[in-house]
């Protein structure tokens, strides 16, 4: 069988490297220095095992990278379209990119091709391209991968959902097959849908908790014992996506919500729901800077620690990283910003009042307060009973409790994180 994966970010990247190690596979995209760099074997992302697997695939020779379509298409049986949907600062999807490399590979793609989707596509583009394209087969499956354990997650999934139009096609199971052994068959609309409905529900999940936490903060109960509560109750259930802590962020679970409230209003339908799942995030991305007031009052001349840049952690990316929002809105109110990110290679422009350190101990010397933001594992594995005297107040903004054991029974810390009742 022959792959072709259109598309070499991470989902793309992850994509091909994990395929090649059962068939032949090429990568596709029409960046030539993406395709270079791939060539030596350097993904445009840090992911873990992920440059380590693309090189096992180069050197066995079932993995290779194209920039032109009429070369890597040819004798395709199956075209694998993995772009990376990106959002803009509204988290609205724009699918443009998907449907411009859709379109530029069709003419170059034989008859008899499948094209398999994992980008993120509203609802009904199937069937839009099936009217666009009359005769070509189409079919979705929703990613659900992680940074920092994508490989891990793709070679190993749980199950598939795999929406396809009318008979099942042995080649894409056989494929399948090698990731999984459940394969859930819907149709194809159904599949877009999953992908909306199940990011949307994790996303309510979060702002559920975090709203309920924010009351517990005021009349002095612990979210985290009201968290062992909910989750005692059989109809709710210990597996439930129910924690108190920060907002989600990325694009990810934002784009389904605002996606499905745009298919609403497309078809008519007002929800109500739905749309309040983002308006309830975004206030709650507030949360630790009014911590930091409550503590300090004003922030203006202040130095706050902020420890942790990327997105998630493993990873180097700072796209749509809360602990960057942060920072931008510390730099507002004009807050000298000290910090610490182990793989971060450099900052966005607009963060002219933030420094970059990679030691912890160089960004939290003199400082007022710390931010826990990406929970990198060095954090845990700090000294801090030697590093909380170099701050000038032992203040603490920890929204998940990703310390709390370490920094258990030191005394003089002022500790806040979700759900938690201030210190007296």
């Amino acid at each position: 069988m022959k792959v072709v994966v259109l598309g070499l970010w991470h989902l793309g990247c992850v994509t091909a490297a994990c395929c090649a190690k059962f068939v032949e596979v090429i990568g596709l995209d029409f960046e030539q220095e993406v395709i270079d760099d791939l060539r030596k074997g350097h993904p445009p992302i840090f992911e873990p095992g992920l440059a380590a697997l693309i090189q096992s695939g180069l050197v066995s020779k079932r993995l290779s990278f194209e920039s032109h379509p009429a070369t890597a298409l040819k004798e395709a049986d199956l075209l694998w379209v993995t772009y990376d949907t990106p959002v803009d600062d509204d988290d609205k999807p724009d699918v443009q990119i998907v449907l411009k490399g859709i379109d530029r590979c069709l003419p170059y793609l034989p008859a008899e091709t499948i094209v398999l989707i994992s980008s993120q596509i509203p609802a009904g583009t199937c069937r839009r391209l099936e009217a666009r394209y009359p005769g070509r087969r189409f079919a979705y499956t929703p990613e659900n991968l992680r940074l920092g354990k994508a490989v891990d997650i793709f070679l190993h999934q749980e199950r598939i959902i795999l929406g396809t139009r009318g008979d099942h096609d042995a080649r894409l199971a056989a494929l399948l097959s090698n990731f999984t052994t459940t394969v859930v068959y819907v149709r194809n609309e159904s599949a877009e849908m999953i992908k909306h409905a199940i990011n949307s529900f994790l996303a309510l999940s979060i702002t559920f908790m975090n709203e309920i936490a924010r009351i517990c903060e005021k009349v002095g109960a612990d979210a985290l014992e009201v968290e062992s509560g909910l989750k005692s109750e059989a109809r709710i259930g210990p597996k439930a996506y129910l924690s108190p802590g920060g907002p989600f962020s990325g694009g990810t679970l934002a784009r389904d919500v605002v996606t499905l409230d745009q298919l609403g209003n497309l078809f008519g339908e007002e929800l109500f729901l739905i749309p309040a799942i983002k308006t309830s995030n975004d206030q709650h991305k507030r949360w630790a800077i009014q911590k930091l007031e409550e503590e300090l009052g004003s922030l203006s001349g202040k130095r706050i620690a902020v420890l942790g840049l990327t997105y998630k952690p493993k990873t180097d990316t700072l796209r749509r990283s809360l602990a960057v929002e942060l920072c931008r809105l510390l730099q507002i109110q004009n807050v000298e910003v000290r910090a610490f990110d182990p793989l971060a290679k450099g900052l966005p422009d607009d963060l002219q009042n933030v420094k970059l350190f990679r030691d912890i101990e160089e960004a939290v010397s003199g400082s007022d307060a710390l931010v826990v933001c990406t929970e990198w594992p060095q954090l845990r594995e700090t000294d801090w009973l030697s590093l909380l005297p170099e701050l000038r107040q032992a203040i603490i903004i920890d929204a998940n409790g990703f310390l709390s054991s370490e920094l258990k029974g030191i005394p003089g810390i002022r500790y806040r994180s979700v759900g938690k009742p201030r210190p007296a």
